[in-house]
This record gives structure tokens, sequence and C-alpha cells, in this order.
């Protein structure tokens, strides 16, 4: 995650190339505090404080890395000035890319142009909030020298990594299937970071679902078995699955949960991509409504192939002990109990959740970022890892929400015995009679629970993760 900070807190863009020397050897002696004539990583980290720079958790790391060729202690003045003159180059491109017009300025326009083509949209008066936390001399515009003293111990190489942070992550796993898929840069896809990212959030995703399996495996239960005249709380739910079962029960149903992962990550992004490529018109830009229904459709396509999993989570997650041995003998039985349809119970509530669910997900999510962007852009346009993870989190929980009632009506239809099957339209009936209109949020409290020790531990092993595979 990037910060841009007030060009007052930087110093002032000198006029020539001596001066930047200059400047850059007074920089170079400040954050050399004791003096040895190099800079370490925590004299690297102390400075980026002082300058009131939040790029990230690792930018110094970054920093120290890129430019510590000789790959000692610390960076002595010939290796920083050298990584500071090959740092503006990269700078001069992501500056030349967002200068559409070479007129050796950047305007509101091009900024909202850049970001668009992104698939951030933002309105004009947040683009020239962006532009006046980088405008040094009030002319509502951008100039060579105003972009690189502004970024000039900033990590990022390009345009894409300096608006990235906004893009809306799917690595915070909170065991739902149907939110929309994130998308890849051309960069990512070249260097072959898509792959990275794909198995780091595979790996958060099935610690996080495991860690929090048995707040699922209640909920399921208590859509199920809680019912008006015998309701089933929080802690006698764990109670009565711990006597059942013992400390394994908890875990019922996790496996297939885990399995599904891959198979429908890929899928997902797989069918994203193409749905993009069907929707766009003359090799035009695909803009926000494309992504919006490409999304969309590709998590109908991905959970239409991996919904028979969906039915055996839920009925392995209702099991007595010893009723199933495991995954594959509960997919024998069913198959010979009840017959193929039977693995497609509660597809058509399933597949109503998926645009309500991806809508409220996406635009309480631009919500939570536009509001940001209106009242503490003059500041800083980088949010910070918690606002991200705070606006993703109450997206996901809003959406969840809304569409909990279809979510307890695939449950309950799912576990629908063979000669016992009952229509969406006579359940919805059948459970507002009975318990009325408190009944389709059973098992919502445990829902809620989970989201953020989810949203926690998917991050902490994606970082991990990431770490070990050099996206981080």
């Amino acid at each position: 995650l990037l910060r841009w900070e007030p060009v007052s807190s930087s110093p002032t863009p000198p006029a020539c190339e001596d001066n930047d020397y200059f400047g850059y050897e007074i920089l170079f002696q400040d954050l050399d505090r004791d003096g040895n004539g190099l800079v370490d990583i925590v004299e690297l980290q102390e400075g980026l404080k002082n300058w009131g720079s939040s790029f990230g958790p690792n930018s110094e790391n970054d920093i120290f890395k890129a430019g510590n060729t000789n790959e000692d202690s610390g960076l002595d003045f010939g290796e920083f000035l050298h990584y500071l003159k090959d740092h503006e180059k990269k700078m001069r491109l992501a500056f030349n890319s967002l200068d559409k017009n070479n007129d050796g300025i950047v305007e509101t326009s091009e900024i909202i142009a850049a970001l668009k083509s992104l698939g951030i949209n933002i309105s004009d008066a947040q683009a020239k909030k962006i532009l006046q936390s980088i405008d040094s001399d009030g002319t509502m515009t951008i100039d060579w020298d105003e972009w690189k003293y502004y970024f000039l111990l900033h990590p990022a190489t390009n345009i894409d990594e300096i608006a990235r942070f906004w893009k809306h992550s799917t690595i915070i796993d909170i065991g739902e299937s149907i939110s929309i898929p994130d998308e890849f840069t051309e960069e990512e896809k070249h260097s072959g970071d898509w792959w990275r990212q794909l198995v780091a959030g595979g790996m958060a995703g099935a610690v996080a679902r495991t860690c929090t399996a048995p707040f699922d495996r209640l909920k399921v239960m208590m859509q199920v078995h809680s019912l008006k005249s015998r309701r089933m709380r929080l802690i006698g739910g764990f109670e009565q699955m711990l006597k059942e079962g013992g400390i394994r029960s908890l875990w019922r149903g996790n496996g297939v949960n885990v399995f599904k992962i891959a198979p429908e990550t890929a899928l997902k992004i797989g069918a994203y991509e193409q749905y993009k490529k069907w929707l766009s018109f003359d090799g035009a830009k695909v803009g926000i409504i494309e992504r919006f229904v490409s999304g969309s459709l590709a998590g109908a396509t991905a959970q239409t192939c991996i919904y028979p999993m969906e039915v055996l989570k839920t009925r392995l997650a209702l099991g007595t002990t010893g009723q199933y041995s495991g995954i594959i003998d509960c997919g024998k039985k069913l198959l010979k109990q009840e017959g193929v349809r039977t693995f497609f119970k509660g597809y058509i509530p399933n597949l109503l959740s998926i645009l309500p669910y991806a809508g409220i997900d996406f635009a309480v999510y631009e919500l939570l970022k536009n509001y940001w962007l209106e009242h503490h852009t003059a500041e800083s346009v980088d949010p910070g890892i918690m606002i991200l993870l705070g606006c993703s989190t109450l997206s996901h929980t809003c959406a969840q929400i809304a569409t909990f009632p279809l979510t307890l009506i695939r449950t309950r239809m799912q576990v629908q015995e063979k000669g016992a099957t009952t229509s969406m339209v006579h359940l919805i009936q059948e459970i507002y009679n009975n318990e009325g209109k408190r009944g389709f949020f059973r098992g919502l409290t445990p829902n809620i629970i989970k989201v953020l020790p989810a949203v926690c531990i998917s991050c902490i092993v994606y970082e991990i993760v990431g770490q070990h595979l050099g996206l981080i």
C-alpha cells in the first residue's frame, strides 16, 4: 500500500541536476543517523516514518533490497544515489503514462482516466483532491519536478502499483464463494505474480476456513435445527456438537470446504476473463458495469460447476458420528439413496443470491471508498491497511446479511431427503408462517462472528506465504 503525502513534508523540488545531487546528499546525511557513511535498514525505516511516509509494511525492505547492490549491512552514498537515479527513470515512465497529451503536466482528467482504466471510478472533486495533495505551486496541475519529489522514496515502479491499493482484493477469505473475483494487471500476468497471488490466497483461505470451521458448522446446524419452538443458542450448539462427536466433530464438512477452493477460484477467474472479452466491443476498455456483470456471471458459472460440493459440505456438517466415513463415502450414499438430482438441491436460491451479494458487496465498498476519498484525500490518498480491511470486511458483512435468507433456504433444501422435497416458494411460506421473519436469519450470529477472525487469519497467512513466494 502506498501513501501520497503533501509535498510540504518533502524537500522542495530543486531547479537543476546539480541541485538534485546536493539534495540527495543532504537526504542521505539526514538518514545516516550515526554518521558512519551507511544507511542501514533501521535508519531507513526511521527515516520513512519521519517523512510521514507509510507506503506499506515492507517499503524500507523494498528500497534496501533494490539499492544494496553489494549486499552488505547498509547503503553507501553511491548505492543510494544510483537507486534514486534508477527510481527516477521509473517514475518518469509512470508520469508519462499519466500525461496522455504529452504537455508536461498532469491534470484531473488524466488522473480520472488512468484510474478508470484500472476499474476505479472517482469523481472530478476526488481527482482534484488527489492533485492538490501533490501540487506544490497551486497551479492545479502536476509537473515532473512535483511528481518526482513527491514519490522520491516510494518503492512503486509504475502507475499500476501507484493506483493498485484501491482495487477490491479478494485475498480476504471469509468462507463465502460468490464475490466478484479480483483481476490481474498485464504486468502481473507476465511476471508470474498472478499465480503466486492465487497460491497465497488459496492457502490463506484454507487456513482461515479451517480455523473458523466450528462457527461455520454451527451456522449450518442452527439454520436447519434451530426453530421457534426449539432454539439453538451459540454455547448450547457447541456443547451439543462436542457431546455428540467430540472435538473432531467441530470440523465436520471442512475438508470439502477447503478442497473446493482451488477449482472454484480457477473457474471463477477463467470465466471472468472470458466474460470480459465477450462484453467488450471493438477492443474498448472494459468499464465498471462490464466488470460487475462479468464478475456476477463468473460467480454463477463457478458455483454451477462446483455446486455438488456445496451439497456434500452441508450433508457432512449435519451428519452424525459414523454416518459418513468421508467425502467419497457421503457422495456414494447420496447418489445411491437419492439420485443425481440431490446434488443440485437448493441450486436456485443459491443462484439468486449471487447478483445481490456481488452488487451489495461492490456498492458498499465503493461507498466507503468514496467517503474516505472525499474526507481524507487532501492529506493522503493511501487509506492504509486497516481502512482497506475495514471497508472490505464491512462490505462482505452487509452482503452476507442481505442475502442470508436465501442462504438459509438453500441449506434447508440441500438437506431434504428423497420423497420429502419442498419447493423454494413453499419453503419460504412455511418458514414465515411457522417462525416469522426471524426464522430467515437462524445461524446469522456465528456467521457474523467468524468474519473478523477469518479476515485477520487470511491476511496474516497471505503475508507469510507471499513473503516466501517473493510477493511481499
